[in-house]
């Protein structure tokens, strides 16, 4: 289900980074390309805002996924992961990114929220009872509320095009490790059987020699 794109719409587009980290992880065991994201959210409409919303997990401490998504135009939302008594863990940004949603609201014509996450649904619900707001989505099919499908104007299956969304990297295992090439490489020499050498040729048979056929009886006399 796509909407109707207009150049003079003005577009905020907010992402929640870990859905979409752990979408794919799953579905696809690789990464997510938020570059193309960006762009096709947008279309040919004009980007006010662009948020990633992060939790630093293990997976997201590295400096270097923050700087790229910033390189790519997003605004970056980060707080760490919650650990409470007992080991309970707390990560998600639903409050944070409906607060802004809300905020932004009366500056937006459309607001694109990437997530295939049921919560969202009371908020998309709201943006466009109480400003509105044109409200879209974007994620992975397959891991996306149905309920929250049929609530927005516009929904962009990331599975269909799945190519275009993931990145050309090294995947991921089954533990969400990345694979090491080299030990992979390794593995496969090993595992390669090994070639025996070349069975030698038969002689050739000279057929310039005749078979001698013996002339007449041969008799054995016996030894005195």
């Amino acid at each position: 289900m796509k909407s109707t794109l207009f150049k003079s719409q003005r577009i905020g587009v907010l992402v929640d980074v870990q859905n979409l980290y752990y979408s794919a992880r799953s579905l696809y065991h690789r990464k997510v390309n938020f570059e193309n994201i960006l762009k096709d959210a947008v279309g040919n409409r004009t980007p006010i805002r662009a948020i990633a919303y992060v939790v630093k997990t293990e997976e997201f401490k590295e400096k270097t996924f923050f700087e790229a998504l910033e390189r790519i135009g997003y605004e970056i939302k980060a707080k760490d992961l919650q650990i409470f008594y007992g080991g309970n863990k707390k990560a998600d940004w639903d409050v944070g990114l409906a607060m802004d949603a809300i905020e932004l609201a009366a500056k937006l014509d459309v607001i694109v929220i990437v997530s295939g996450d049921g919560d969202y649904i009371p908020l998309v619900q709201h943006l466009k009872r109480a400003f509105g707001c044109k409200v879209e989505g974007m994620a992975f099919g397959k891991t996306t509320s149905s309920k929250l499908r049929e609530e927005v104007d516009g929904f962009i299956d990331l599975d269909e095009s799945s190519s275009r969304y993931l990145r050309k990297s090294i995947p991921f295992n089954e533990n969400g490790k990345k694979f090491d090439r080299k030990k992979v490489d390794k593995k496969i020499i090993s595992a390669k059987p090994k070639v025996d050498q070349k069975p030698q040729p038969l002689p050739k048979i000279n057929k310039s020699v005749k078979k001698v056929e013996p002339k007449g009886k041969i008799t054995v006399k016996p030894k005195k």
